[in-house]
């Protein structure tokens, strides 16, 4: 008897064992994608006439040229403000920006460089599950981390490159052709050099333009994927174009400090470089 119960009590321990050993082994279930924190506007895919369609523009906003965008993409209805980027910083243990006391929360983020904006849309991606857009230099990934220079194959969270981003700005296919980002007056649709008051402002202020889209003109600049080349649109494809290189990054929308803010003005500054004239929004190809 007593070896039939030893026998039983061996079978029962192995039993557990086998038990323990296989939710041991049995792989942990993963987390659902966070939900997102950035309101996103659709962008329908077209063909536009990119640079100085008014005859005023600089030499870099020369020659006026037609572009296609052959892919829907979905833009930031608002600048990055600082309450979504101290919480980045927060979850990654970086150092907050500062804000000139001029305030946080939804006011826009700024002194942030390029590659701290392409930081904050990996980190965007992974909270989404979605594969990340940036390798650790810049350069564009797949959807299986292979580096390339197409957007529309990018799946993660980006940085508008300077084709969509001023597309976006003219209003898409539903474009009344403004000057400005959502109309002809300054002063309804951008925070600049007469209403400011040498600061920026909360996000969402002012009107949008005909996608919904705010603060194109005005505010801070805007970071873009691409690497400026002031002769650009001497060579530009009329697909897709987008400049993916080593270099100085695109800056586009203009700001608080100015009293130039038509869609078409383009600047740069190193990848490196930070200054309360600095914002940014997101993109994602829609897929």
């Amino acid at each position: 008897m007593k070896k039939v119960t030893s026998i039983l009590i061996s079978i029962v321990s192995i039993a557990i064992l086998v038990t323990v050993l296989l939710l041991a082994l049995k792989p942990a279930k993963e987390s659902p994608p966070a939900e997102s924190i950035v309101d996103m506007v659709l962008v329908e895919n077209g063909s536009f006439t990119m640079g100085d369609t008014w005859g005023n523009g600089k030499d870099d906003e020369k020659p006026a040229h037609e572009v296609t965008i052959s892919y829907d993409f979905e833009m930031g209805n608002y600048e990055i403000a600082f309450a979504q980027y101290d919480l980045f910083c927060k979850e990654t243990e970086r150092t907050l920006p500062g804000d000139e006391n001029w305030g946080r929360d939804k006011r826009l983020v700024i002194n942030i460089t390029w590659m701290d904006a392409i930081a904050f849309c990996n980190r965007l991606s992974e909270r989404e599950k979605l594969s990340k857009a940036y390798d650790d230099n810049g350069y564009f990934l797949d959807k299986n981390g292979k580096m390339m220079a197409d957007p529309s194959k990018v799946v993660g969270y980006r940085l508008p490159n300077e084709a969509e981003w001023e597309y976006a700005a003219r209003g898409g296919s539903k474009s009344e052709g403004c000057l400005y980002s959502g109309g002809n007056e300054a002063d309804l649709i951008a925070w600049f050099a007469d209403n400011s008051g040498d600061m920026t402002h909360e996000v969402g202020k002012k009107d949008p333009n005909e996608l919904g889209l705010h603060d194109m003109s005005g505010n801070v600049f805007e970071w873009c994927s691409d690497v400026y080349d002031a002769f650009f649109y001497l060579r530009s494809p009329e697909k897709d174009p987008f400049n993916q290189a080593l270099g100085n990054k695109v800056l586009r929308g203009r700001g608080w400090w100015d009293g130039v803010l038509r869609v078409t003005l383009r600047s740069y500054s190193s990848q490196e470089s930070k200054s309360n004239l600095f914002g940014f929004r997101v993109c994602r190809t829609k897929t």
